[in-house]
């Protein structure tokens, strides 16, 4: 296989920023270590974003961020602009997937069962009785978009509700308020429309919050999970639904939850896992029989540009890209012609 100049990019300016940094380090030595020349790009820096892709002179970029700016499709779109093949997601399916009122939309388009939500803003604590009405207790509140559940509170009351919006509103412009639903916890790991396997989770503290997934200790991982083969089967059916809904690419992660009773509901879509040693993929696919290094190289494998008209891939993009020259007559007419 021929090597190429990876840019692994990390960092950003999220709230996500240090699990970021640990999945490219992560990401970076096992490349390394398979004979690629990688270039470790940290973004959110001194350095523009998109002078920091110029100068690291990259192949391919594997993405290693998360949150916001790494997972909503704005660097995606800026590397289909410069013409830089990228793991993961499409602009589209990136910002569909991180909206999670918009990846709740699509779900329901799809027939695929998510808990009940509304959506509240900071308007909406003058009168927030109202607002909730007989929506009930508990509930889980989050930021609309952000992730690895940065935000995430669970309330009983009217009062926690207005503490856990307001917690939710630091982060975001709108709360989303979603029915808590007493079940196990599944998430379930693909690889290029490849389901690897599922992993139950089990935070100590009963909720799978930030401290949950990024604490060793904080949480017990069941794999595979103690439900029946059969729900397994179509737990792991229905996250292959859910990606289906969003058009993601790549490795993905699938968040369920699987009642007693007969029901499943899907949480959330992940175009960008955490890659750390605590990261649910890297688990699903070690159980799966695929290491770590390996994995890394499987998802370089499917790097791409999703939107091949913008960019491309020859050899004149890359060129262009080193001597910082953004647009040429062809671009310019590719911008009347869409305006």
């Amino acid at each position: 296989m021929k090597k190429r100049r990876v840019g692994v990019l990390m960092g950003g300016a999220s709230g996500e920023r240090e699990i970021s940094l640990k999945t490219g380090d992560g990401v970076a030595k096992a490349l390394e270590a398979r004979g690629h020349d990688v270039a470790r790009v940290v973004l959110g820096d001194t350095c523009p974003v998109d002078v920091a892709l110029r100068n690291a002179d990259i192949d391919v970029a594997f993405l290693a961020l998360h949150g916001r700016g790494g997972e909503d499709g704005c660097i995606q779109g800026m590397l289909e602009l410069l013409g830089i093949p990228y793991t993961g997601s499409s602009v589209l399916a990136s910002a569909l997937a991180m909206d999670k009122l918009k990846a709740k939309e699509m779900f329901r388009l799809h027939n695929i069962p998510t808990p009940p939500y509304y959506v509240a803003t900071e308007a909406d604590l003058l009168d927030l009785e109202e607002v909730h009405g007989s929506f009930g207790f508990p509930v889980i509140v989050k930021p609309r978009s952000e992730g690895s559940s940065i935000g995430l509170t669970k309330a009983g009351s009217i009062g926690e509700l207005q503490s856990g919006i307001e917690a939710a509103l630091d982060h975001d412009r709108w709360a989303l308020v979603e029915r808590y639903i007493k079940a196990t916890e599944v998430h379930v790991g693909i690889l290029d429309g490849r389901v690897l396997g599922c992993i139950e989770v089990v935070p100590s503290r009963g909720i799978y919050d930030y401290t949950a997934k990024y604490t060793p200790g904080e949480t017990q991982y069941v794999l595979p999970p103690r439900i029946a083969p059969t729900r397994a089967r179509g737990v792991m059916n229905l996250a292959e639904r859910a990606v289906r809904a969003i058009g993601c690419t790549g490795a993905v992660r699938v968040d369920l939850l699987v009642t007693e009773g007969e029901n499943e509901y899907v949480l959330e879509v992940n175009t960008l896992p955490g890659m750390t040693p605590t990261s649910l993929l890297p688990k699903i696919a070690a159980h799966a029989g695929i290491d770590y290094g390996s994995l890394c190289e499987l998802i370089l494998d499917g790097a791409q540009l999703h939107a091949k008209a913008l960019g491309g891939s020859k050899a004149p993009e890359s060129e262009r890209r080193r001597s910082g020259v953004t647009f040429d007559d062809s671009d310019l007419a590719l911008v009347r012609k869409v305006v």
